[in-house]
Formats: C-alpha cells, sequence, structure tokens
C-alpha cells in the first residue's frame, strides 16, 4: 500500500510541477524570479518523477531531492533585491553560499554511501551524514524562509505568503522525515512513501503566487543578520560534533568511546568560554558588520535606541539627564563607560555627571578655558590613545587635553557638544572591550549624536533657567501682594497712631488699641512667612462654612479705620476656603474705605441669587471708569489711588476663581462701586461642616 502510495503520489506531483513549470514559462522576461520560478518547479517535477519511476530509496531519488532544493533555495535568493554592488548582496550570498555547501556535503555523503531503502538501518557512515546534513539544510531553509518573509514590507510579505508557505510545508516534511530516521536508527518507509503526496498538496499554492514575480524589494536587516549565523553557527557546531564523533566511532575502535567523550567535552569547554564573553561576541559583531555590510551601523536602529536612551529615564531610577547623554553615546561605541564635563560659564569645566565609571578620578577643575576654546575652535572628535602617542611633541591637542585625562589609561575618546558654535560640554567615553581606531564613519555618527545631545543639554539649561525666572516672578508676585497688605497694615497703625494723641486715656480705646496691635502683628507674622520661599502651606479646599460670621469679623477688623455695616441674609452658607475668602474679602473692603469719604459708610451685603451666595460690597466713592473696569481694574500695578500699588482686586479675583467662583463690578464715576462676589451656595444641611473657629470669632 506504501509502496503504492508512494508510486502514484510522486507521479502526481510530477505532472503537476511539470504543469506549474510550463505555466511560469511564458513569463520568465519578467525577470530572474520568474526564471528561478519555472526552474524549481521543472527541478521539482523531475525529482517526483524519478522518484515515482526509480523508487524513493535509490541514489538518483535522493541526489535529485537534492537538486530540487538547490533550485527552491535559489527562488529565495532571487527574491532579494539585485544589486551586486551593495554589500547586502555580500551577506545573501555568503547566508545562502552556507546553506549551498551543506547541500553539496549531502551530495557527496548520498553518492558514496548506499540509498536508504524502506526500513534499511541508517549506521553506515555515508547513510547517517546524509541523514544529518539533511537535517541541517531543512533547519537552514527554514531559517532563512522565516528571515526573508520578517524583512519585507507588510506589501512584500501579502505578496510572499504563498510561495514561502509551499516552501516551508516541504521544508517542514522533510525536516520530520530526517529527525524520525535520526531517532529511531532506520529510515521511515512511510515518511518517505507520503512524501509525494505532499509536494502535490503544495503545488496550488505555487500556482496562486503567480502575481510575486516581479517588483518585490526586500531587504537583509542586521538583526535578521546575527539571528541566521547565529542559528548557522549553532547548526555547523552540532552537525560538526555528530560528523567527528561518527568518524571517531567508526574509525578508532576499542578507543571510540573515550575519545569521543574528550572531544564532546573539549567542544563543549571552549563553546562555554567563547559565547558568553563580551570580547568574543564585540570581536563577532565587529567582523560581521566590517565584510557583510557596506556600513559599520544600523543607522536607524542606532538612532532608535539613541532617541530611547536619551528621551525615557529607567524605571524606578530617573536618571538625569546629562547620564542619560553619557550613555546614548557610549552604546554607538560599546563603550562600557563614560563622564560628561560641562562648562561653568567662565570657560572653565567640570565633571557634571558620570556613567559606570565611579573609580574616575577627576578633579573639581576638570578643564581650564584652553580646552574649552580648542573644542569650540575645531569641534574634532579626540582619540586619546593618538595623542598620547604624539604627547611628546606637545601638538595642538595634547596640550589642549587635560593631564588628568591622559593619565586616565580607561579614557578613550573624547566628543565635543557643540550647540551653534558653542561648547556646552565634553564627553568621554571609557575603552570598549574591543579597542580600535575611529574611521570616517565613526567620527561623522558621534559628532551629528555629540550635536544631538547638545541641543538636548542647552534647551534642559533653558528649561532651568525658565524655572529659575519663574520662581522670582512667583517671589514677585507674593511680594507685591504681600507690599500692598504691609501698606493697609501701615495705614491701620497710622489710624491708631493718629488716634492715639486724642484718646489715649480711654480704656476703650486701649482696648482696642491692642486688640488691633495684636491682630496687625498676627498679619504681619503671616505675611513673612507667606514671603518665605520655603513655605509649603497648601490652601484648604473649599467646604461649607457660613458667612455672617465671617462677614462680620471682617467688618469688625475695619471699623477702626471707618464705618463698615453689614446687611442682608445672616443664615446663608457657602462653599469656600475662609482663610481665602477672608482676605479677598479684606482687600475689597479696604479699597472701598480707600475710596470713600469718611462719612460715607462701607456696607457689606449677603444675599442668595439661584445656585450662589453673592457677598457685595458698596461703597459710595470715586468710582471708577468704564473703560478702567474694563481694561485695567483686574490688571497687577493699575489703580487710581495716588500711592496705590493696584495689585487688591488682582489678588481678590485671583483668590475667588480658585475657589470656583466670580467677580462682578459696577461703577460709576463721582458715585461709587459695588464688588460682588459669587460663591457656589451651600444647600445641602448633611453636607455642612461649620467652621468652629469663624463661628467662635
Amino acid at each position: 500500500m506504501i509502496a503504492f502510495l508512494s508510486q502514484w503520489g510522486h507521479a502526481a506531483a510530477a505532472v503537476l510541477f511539470a504543469a506549474l513549470a510550463l505555466w511560469f514559462l511564458p513569463r520568465v522576461r519578467n525577470g530572474q524570479v520568474a526564471r528561478s520560478m519555472v526552474s524549481a518547479c521543472g527541478l521539482t517535477a523531475i525529482w517526483a518523477l524519478v522518484t515515482a519511476a526509480n523508487g524513493p530509496e535509490t541514489t538518483s531519488a535522493m541526489a535529485s531531492e537534492i537538486v530540487r532544493n538547490i533550485g527552491w533555495l535559489a527562488l529565495m535568493y532571487a527574491f532579494w533585491r539585485r544589486d551586486a554592488a551593495s554589500a547586502e548582496m555580500r551577506t545573501v550570498v555568503a547566508l545562502y553560499g552556507a546553506l549551498l555547501l551543506v547541500a553539496f556535503l549531502q551530495m557527496v555523503a548520498t553518492l558514496v554511501g548506499p540509498g536508504p531503502g524502506p526500513g534499511a538501518p541508517a549506521a553506515n557512515l555515508g547513510t547517517y551524514s546524509d541523514i544529518v546534513l539533511g537535517m541541517l539544510f531543512s533547519v537552514g531553509g527554514l531559517v532563512l524562509v522565516h528571515n526573508l518573509y520578517t524583512a519585507g514590507t507588510s506589501d512584500t510579505r501579502v505578496a510572499l505568503r504563498l510561495p514561502l508557505t509551499a516552501i516551508a510545508v516541504i521544508w517542514v516534511y522533510d525536516l520530520n522525515l530526517y529527525t524520525v530516521s535520526y531517532l529511531s536508527g532506520v529510515w521511515s518507509s512511510e515518511l518517505i512513501g507520503l512524501r509525494g503526496i505532499a509536494v502535490a498538496m503544495v503545488a496550488p499554492l505555487v500556482a496562486l503566487s503567480a502575481n510575486v514575480t516581479s517588483g518585490l524589494r526586500v531587504h537583509l536587516s542586521r538583526s535578521a543578520t546575527f539571528q541566521t549565523l547565529s542559528l548557522g553557527a549553532i547548526g555547523g557546531y552540532l552537525g560538526i560534533m555528530v560528523i567527528v564523533n561518527t568518524l571517531i566511532g567508526a574509525l578508532m575502535g576499542d578507543l571510540a568511546r573515550p575519545l569521543q567523550v574528550a572531544f564532546v567535552f573539549g567542544s563543549s569547554v571552549i563553546a562555554l568560554i567563547l559565547l558568553p564573553s563580551p570580547r568574543f561576541r564585540a570581536w563577532f559583531k565587529i567582523k560581521v558588520a566590517k565584510h557583510l555590510f557596506q556600513h559599520r551601523y544600523d543607522y536607524r536602529g542606532e538612532w532608535l535606541r539613541f532617541s530611547e536612551t536619551l528621551g525615557k529615564p529607567d524605571e524606578g531610577a530617573a536618571r538625569p539627564l546629562e547620564a542619560r547623554a553619557v550613555q546614548a553615546l557610549a552604546d554607538i561605541t560599546e563603550s562600557p563607560s563614560g563622564c560628561l564635563l560641562v562648562t561653568d560659564g567662565t570657560g572653565n569645566m567640570e565633571v557634571r555627571a558620570r556613567w559606570n565609571w565611579p573609580e574616575l578620578e577627576a578633579p573639581i577643575l576638570g578643564a581650564t578655558a584652553r580646552t574649552t576654546e580648542f573644542f569650540e575652535r575645531t569641534g574634532r572628535i579626540v582619540e586619546l590613545d593618538a595623542v598620547r602617542l604624539m604627547n611628546e611633541q606637545l601638538d595642538e591637542e595634547g596640550a589642549a587635553i587635560p593631564e588628568w585625562l591622559m593619565a586616565e589609561s580607561s579614557a578613550w575618546v573624547v566628543v565635543p557638544l557643540l550647540h551653534f558654535g558653542r561648547l556646552n560640554g565634553l564627553v568621554v567615553l571609557g575603552r570598549p572591550v574591543m579597542a580600535r581606531t575611529l574611521d570616517w564613519e565613526d567620527f561623522d555618527l558621534l559628532k551629528v549624536v555629540g550635536q544631538q545631545v547638545a541641543t538636548y543639554l542647552a534647551e534642559a539649561n533653558g528649561q532651568h533657567a525658565l524655572a529659575t525666572a519663574q520662581r522670582f516672578d512667583e517671589f514677585n508676585r507674593r511680594f507685591a501682594f504681600i507690599m500692598h497688605d504691609v501698606k493697609n497694615l501701615v495705614s491701620q497703625l497710622t489710624l491708631v497712631t493718629r488716634n492715639a494723641e486724642k484718646h489715649a486715656g480711654n480704656p476703650d480705646f486701649q482696648a482696642d488699641m491692642i486688640a488691633t496691635l495684636k491682630s496687625s502683628v498676627a498679619r504681619m507674622n503671616d505675611l513673612l512667612a507667606r514671603l518665605s520661599q520655603h513655605n509649603k502651606a497648601q490652601a484648604e479646599q473649599p467646604r461649607a462654612i457660613p458667612i455672617a460670621p465671617l462677614v462680620a469679623r471682617v467688618a469688625a477688623a475695619k471699623r477702626i479705620q471707618m464705618p463698615v455695616v453689614s446687611s442682608g441674609e445672616t443664615d446663608l452658607y457657602l462653599i469656600a476656603d475662609p482663610a481665602r475668602l477672608e482676605q479677598a474679602l479684606s482687600h475689597l473692603v479696604q479699597n472701598a474705605i480707600d475710596a470713600s469719604p469718611a462719612s460715607e459708610p462701607v456696607t457689606i451685603n449677603m444675599r442668595s441669587a439661584q445656585d450662589d451666595v453673592v457677598v457685595e460690597v458698596i461703597d459710595r466713592g470715586c468710582g471708577m471708569s468704564p473703560q478702567f473696569v474694563h481694561n485695567e481694574l483686574f490688571k497687577p500695578f493699575a489703580s487710581t489711588k495716588e500711592g496705590g500699588f493696584g495689585v487688591g482686586a488682582f489678588e481678590a479675583r485671583t483668590l475667588i476663581t480658585a475657589m470656583g467662583g466670580r467677580i462682578e463690578v459696577f461703577s460709576r464715576e463721582q458715585e461709587g462701586s459695588t464688588f460682588r462676589i459669587f460663591l457656589p451656595i451651600a444647600r445641602d444641611s448633611i453636607n455642612l461642616s461649620i467652621d468652629t473657629e469663624v463661628q467662635a470669632a
């Protein structure tokens, strides 16, 4: 039954792939991909025909299978962009050449050894080598299929999906056949016999891929190259282990066992020493980049890594920008450490940040103005090893580099950070594991990245200067508010002093004077605390408070200057911070007092208006023009009063707005003004939190 299925399955595969070769034949003018497709289908048809005619156990069938695999490998190679001058194609040639070598060795093993034969033992050297090499070719081919698919663009992947799926199915089946035969020690007659049916089933996938014979563009990435070479090295290592052990077992007789153990042990020790070694990995990357790529660096990958390092601190570590800048430059040359020197504004430089370099002994003054002038003028990237060799001649570079840096043997390269021709700093890179001489590509990349780092640092310095200016602005604004309050206190104390000359012997006046002095001292201490830069006190969250006690308290404090009366609804509650509301109301009442004649009292009226409580400060003073109200009233340093600071109304509106309220103004010249404070009313008695301190007052 298996022989019948094998013969007719391979015959069907021969017919189908022969038909595909004839169908693709008119497309050969479309390019190399079409010609390779015709060749692969034709070689597959020949393999299937030879296997159906002579049987899968013959040497001719096994040899034609290898040729078939080379045909599909050639098709995959044709999918790559054809550019004989590019280093990318040298990489592709190296990868596919290694797999062709495996196919050649498998062909040799097939020709020198007997055919497999269903159920035949796989213990002889030729057949055993054929199995191992077949496994290696299948694994390597599948790796290249994966890398070819991932190297394409999204549109290219859609086009490649069907032909690569067909190739992958063929080689996955072969991998299972060789693996089962290797593990069982005999060829699997079932898998060999059914292989023709499996290959015939992928013919429709090849037929549906007719539209991919032209226009494809795929590029081999560096990561794909390193992965492929690494997997190829691992596969080659395992293949050599198997072949050498087989040769030892076949040739050395009684000594085979100890020699095999010694070879495996020695190979494992060498692998364990080389593979984890940073020096070996660095050497491997340098050799691959040097011989397989046109450029040393993957610029897209380097730029993405640079941006990620510089723009995002480590989780939980929050490294400063200076340390991230050093690491971003060090990663490019694989330097293990580095430090940053920045100018101090006088031309001298100091060590500002280090990365993985705690043992660096640097003086407080890292460099003088001479160093700054040299790098600012030349913009040169300096290799310290070359400077050390030329130091006896006292050339320009040697004179500009600080002595402590020349004495530090682990210091390797100095990169200037130039921003619009001005030196922002220097990055000193530590010596990498594989020290080398920099070339033009290193200099170009480090120069561009150094300029970008300088831009980041300049922007950070600008943000720091802006934050400092904002702190000064906040201090000045706070000082202006406090000066306004001090002016009010001075006016109040001046009035007390003037009245003391007339009423010093009056006990009631004495009591009022003492209360006023205590209140003034307390407010002055509060002002000093608010002025301090260390004042971290946060304003209270607005809450439900009664308005009448707070109004009474403000009226009582201001009544010593002139009559202040309160009126309206006294049972209202509103949502506010009592301290901020009292301060804002005090400003408005004081402004009303300053604008009113002594014969006209200032009125504080309380009422409700829908969802708000309205507190009105009414005076019959000089009033304000509409133009002043609209354009200048709530701007700092604008005032109609002689000697006024012009910040009372501004601060009052700032405080009320912060609590979710608003202020409205109605004023007429020579008739007076009305300031209305609107704050949310507190209607729900459950949410009322009566301020006991205000109540007691």
